[in-house]
């Protein structure tokens, strides 16, 4: 069996669009680029990560593990 890479975890699916953003401005690219477009709208206030993730037909987990290495690569 495959072993995974152990990446820091900046995004999990039941963080809030809009505290994952505070906590790391640099979040805003990667969620752009995994087609998350609303993450300056005013429900990423209180919409989960796994929340918007439905809404835009995402696999959150797809897209937690893009936004964790995508933060991993900036901070190394």
């Amino acid at each position: 069996m495959e072993e995974k890479e152990m990446v820091k975890e900046y995004a999990t699916p039941d963080v809030k669009i809009n505290d994952l953003l505070q906590a790391h401005p640099d979040a805003f690219i990667a969620l752009l680029e995994c087609g998350m477009g609303c993450v300056s709208c005013p429900s990423a206030a209180v919409e989960t990560l796994a929340e918007a993730c439905v809404v835009h037909g995402l696999d959150v987990e797809d897209v937690c593990d893009y936004v964790n290495h995508s933060l991993a690569e900036k901070e190394s």
